[in-house]
């Protein structure tokens, strides 16, 4: 979602996706919150089985070069995506070809409920980078400041034609994975409660402070100042308009061309058949003997 504002959704964008409203910009109300897509903003959305994403930003980022566009592909992932092919084919892809792509693997120690231990032999993410003809970086996802300078690094060597870079955000989810999801049983309390002092915008409020470019009172101010902005988005995006039931299958199916549009399909007109033997001298069907004669012997 981050990415996402500051590439230039708005929270009310956000909330219409989530109250599957008409004007949802990112699919008219039909997709799952938190699948954000914009043709305008760049945004494509990622799918629902974990890691489609990355052959998908693999894909772009070798259309972008073919053309030879100046454009960067960013791609966003967890740490448990990369135990799926996906990931390892478009690395693989990457690689290869030197595409523009910086793939962010948002590690935050556990995929649902599988901690990293289990998914992989090495102790980072980024160990791999090399191996995929990657440059790989190791930060601390919760440093504001370190995530903006190694990103700033990855995007000007793809841009410049270094190839892609992986780039492992160690973070920690504070949360369970899902409403369904019990995260007691498989980590403490307490190592929840650990990792929320190490919470993001505790650490990047204190460096503010610290410089003097902030105080509590400050901090405050803005909290409320965000706080009413959301709910009025709130408010708006609950009462805008659903989408009508008239709409329900646009863009869903192509419209095929017709049989005598200019833009239909040529086929060969009949059925694939087996392919003859080769001829012998004699221009005749050959056969499995050296003499062209067939001796009715298998090779």
């Amino acid at each position: 979602m981050g990415v996402c504002l500051v590439a230039g959704l708005t929270p009310r964008d956000v909330f219409l996706g989530v109250f599957g409203k008409r004007d949802d910009p990112s699919s008219g109300g039909r997709q799952m919150p938190a699948h954000w897509g914009s043709r305008r903003l760049g945004i494509v959305t990622g799918s629902s089985p974990i890691a489609t994403q990355i052959p998908h930003a693999a894909g772009i980022g070798y259309a972008r070069k073919y053309r030879g566009e100046a454009a960067v592909v960013g791609c966003w992932f967890g740490d448990g995506a990369t135990s799926e092919g996906d990931w390892h084919e478009g690395l693989n892809f990457a690689g290869i070809h030197k595409l523009p792509v910086v793939w962010f693997c948002e590690n935050n120690k556990y995929a649902i409920s599988v901690p990293l231990s289990k998914q992989m032999a090495v102790e980072n993410v980024a160990d791999r980078a090399s191996a995929y003809g990657c440059e790989g970086f190791i930060v601390e996802g919760n440093d504001v400041l370190a995530c903006y300078e190694v990103t700033k690094k990855a995007i000007e060597r793809a841009r410049s034609g270094g190839g892609p870079s992986l780039i492992e955000l160690k973070t920690y989810r504070f949360h369970p994975h899902t409403s369904d999801d019990d995260d007691r049983t498989y980590r403490s309390r307490e190592e929840v409660e650990e990792a929320k002092r190490n919470d993001s915008l505790i650490v990047f409020a204190d460096y503010l402070k610290e410089q003097g470019l902030i105080d509590d009172g400050g901090i405050e101010e803005l909290r409320a100042e965000v706080k009413q902005e959301v709910d009025a988005e709130v408010d708006a995006a609950w009462n805008a308009a659903d989408p009508s039931p008239e709409g329900t299958l646009e863009h869903l199916f192509a419209t095929p061309p017709s049989a005598d549009s200019e833009t239909a399909l040529e086929t060969t007109g009949g059925e694939a058949t087996p392919a003859e033997p080769p001829a012998g001298p004699s221009g005749e069907g050959g056969s499995n003997g050296s003499n062209g004669e067939g001796d009715g012997t298998e090779p």
